[in-house]
Formats: structure tokens, C-alpha cells, sequence
């Protein structure tokens, strides 16, 4: 079970990422160019809010699951964090946060009146959730806590 949650969490990483990058563009287009709100943006920001709950739950299946994080402590080293405070409290706290500016941002964007506020709306808070997930990935070159690229078992 832990194999199949931990590939399909990575895989999904990946469906976050380029949803949101998508959304992102999207609204980046429509803005500057003043384009009406259409079927396709509406439809990005609900998929790019309803892919990022449902890695969430997945996360949070693997969260419970995961042998580093459920592990008792390690000993104390002399990193500022290690691996284990990594997934245990950074990354999951910060994936946490990084779906509910997804959710408010896509609530708010489908609630306002006018294109250019949807598009402003969706850019601003879809372009933070992006920042705090680039920042929580485990990246290869992480020096908080390297992961592959991906992992399929």
C-alpha cells in the first residue's frame, strides 16, 4: 500500500504542478489581453482545485502510512532539519496551506462579477500556491530532503 500511495502521490505531483502552471498561464493571458472568462478558464480552475485536493488526500493517506514520518525521532543531528522534520512538519504543513490558497483562490474566482477580476483573482492566489509547492517538493537538489523526480514501483 505504501509503494502504490508513495508513486501515485509523485505522479500526481507532477498533474499539480503543470494544472496550476497552466492556470497560471491562462489567467496570465486573459488578463493582459482582456479576454472574456471562457469554458476552458473555468474549467482549469475548477480541474487545477480538484487535482490539488485530491493529492491532498493522497498525501495525507501517505502521511499516515510512511514509515519515515510515523518512525519515533531520530537522534538529534546537527542539521537544521532533517528528513524526517521535513515531511513530518514542513512539507506537510506547507502542501496543507498551499490547497487552501488553491480552494479560496478558485472560490473567490468563480464568485467575482467581472472577467478581468476572475482572471486577476485566479493569477494572485494560484501563483502563491505555486511558490509554497515549489518550495515544499522534495527536489532532487533539495538539501532539506532529496527525492527523484519521480518513483515508480
Amino acid at each position: 500500500m505504501y509503494n502504490f500511495l508513495l508513486s501515485t502521490h509523485s505522479l500526481f505531483r507532477w498533474l499539480v504542478v503543470i494544472s496550476l502552471s497552466t492556470s497560471i498561464f491562462i489567467a496570465c493571458i486573459g488578463l493582459v489581453k482582456n479576454r472574456p472568462f471562457t469554458r476552458v478558464a473555468n474549467a482549469f480552475r475548477h480541474w487545477t482545485a480538484t487535482i490539488a485536493h485530491l493529492q491532498l488526500v493522497i498525501g495525507t493517506l501517505l502521511y499516515f502510512q510512511s514509515p519515515l514520518v510515523m518512525a519515533n525521532k531520530w537522534p538529534v543531528s546537527n542539521e537544521l532539519i532533517n528528513q524526517q522534520d521535513f515531511f513530518r512538519y514542513f512539507h506537510a504543513a506547507m502542501m496543507f496551506t498551499a490547497v487552501i490558497i488553491i480552494t479560496i483562490g478558485s472560490a473567490k474566482a468563480k464568485r467575482e462579477a467581472a472577467d478581468s477580476d476572475r482572471y486577476r483573482t485566479m493569477l494572485r492566489w494560484f501563483c502563491i500556491a505555486l511558490l509554497l509547492i515549489i518550495i515544499a517538493i522534495p527536489w532532487p537538489f533539495s538539501p532539506l530532503a532529496a527525492r527523484p523526480l519521480g518513483r515508480l514501483y
